[in-house]
């Protein structure tokens, strides 16, 4: 079975699976931070002429340390948006617009996959 995302696809069943191609820490203000290892033949260059670090650190807000710590691989982008509607309320409106804008990031940045919810892809098979 094909686990390929395509625009048919509903986005909310999709499930996002933190990628093994960046390290992520939490800081001592409680937020996640990932990092990046600058080490291409560039960036490698660069550092003979500029003084650039070796690693880059990208700092997440409230909203998107939270939404970092509920991507397990087992919960579904429907799931995570119910999960900061309970903890954020009204602030985090326009839930979905964001949430899914958000995940998007995550994923061109490749901080994050997405695959199909094998148990809703089933049901839909069988029909």
């Amino acid at each position: 079975m094909a686990n390929k995302i395509s625009k048919k696809d509903n986005f909310l069943e999709l499930i996002p699976l933190k990628t093994n191609k960046y390290q992520s820490i939490m800081t001592e203000k409680g937020i996640i931070q990932i990092i990046i290892p600058r080490n291409s033949m560039l960036d490698r260059i660069v550092r003979v002429f500029k003084k650039t670090p070796k690693l880059m650190r990208i700092d997440l807000d409230t909203y998107g340390t939270y939404i970092w710590n509920l991507i397990d691989g087992k919960r579904n982008v429907s799931e995570i948006g119910r999960l900061l509607k309970l903890e954020f309320g009204e602030e985090i409106e326009p839930l979905y617009e964001r949430l899914i804008t958000y995940i998007n990031v995550l994923r061109n940045n490749q901080f994050i996959t997405l695959k199909k919810n094998e148990k809703t892809e089933n049901m839909y098979d069988n029909h």
